[in-house]
């Protein structure tokens, strides 16, 4: 057995981009304290390597092809619980972190951060502290006062379909961007319009704004 010293901390990283994984790996690795056991693309693969690996810290992308990686970081919890979990994510929203924190994670880091937070981030997370990365944290300090009840009513899919929608994405586009069908990203828009009670593309922007999902300039 390794002494406390010696042992690194191995680390599965989830990102359906091999190149993005190739730069984070490398990063980590400069780090003589982190190993990098594995590399998924799709939510199948993280499930199933978590289960073989079992690493120390888990690094999850939410936009993954098919089901969240929110969804992904319940499943993998439920199945193991002591999973230490680190999202990365593009999306700075505070209402992504709140809905990752309730699944279960350890730590919420933006991919808009720098660098050397990652490295930070992962050990911080494997030494059992709670990580936010200072950009997220500003965010879910003005989402706490948004209305709770909309965010609420929209799964973790629904909201990244509302925010690309905002942003002027077609269903077309929306579908490729998430790894869903034309017609699975029609129903999400038709479901999210009946949730939050919009009827048009104006009223989703302005509910989008409640919700910190668009900041002004």
């Amino acid at each position: 057995m390794k002494s406390a010293a010696s042992k690194r901390i191995t680390v599965l990283l989830v990102d359906d981009h091999a190149v993005v994984r190739e730069g984070y790996r490398r990063l980590l690795e400069r780090d003589e304290s982190l190993l990098v056991v594995g590399e998924a693309a799709t939510a199948a693969d993280a499930m199933r390597y978590d289960g073989e690996l079992e690493p120390d810290v888990l690094v999850l992308d939410i936009a993954l092809p098919g089901i969240s990686g929110i969804e992904v970081l319940r499943r993998i919890v439920a199945r193991r619980p002591a999973a230490c979990v680190l999202m990365f994510s593009m999306y700075q929203d505070g209402i992504y972190a709140s809905r990752a924190f309730s699944a279960g994670a350890r730590g919420y880091l933006s991919k808009a951060s720098a660098p050397d937070l990652l490295v930070e981030a992962v050990r911080s997370v494997a030494d059992g502290r709670r990580y936010v990365s200072p950009d997220v944290e500003r965010a879910m300090t003005a989402q706490s006062a948004t209305p709770g009840r909309l965010a609420a009513a929209l799964s973790t899919r629904e909201l990244e379909v509302l925010r690309m929608l905002t942003q002027g994405y077609g269903v077309e586009k929306i579908g490729e961007r998430l790894g869903l069908s034309p017609k699975t990203a029609a129903n999400h828009q038709s479901s999210i319009k009946q949730k939050l009670g919009a009827e048009s593309a104006l009223q989703l922007v302005l509910i989008a704004k409640q919700l910190g999902l668009i900041t002004d300039p």
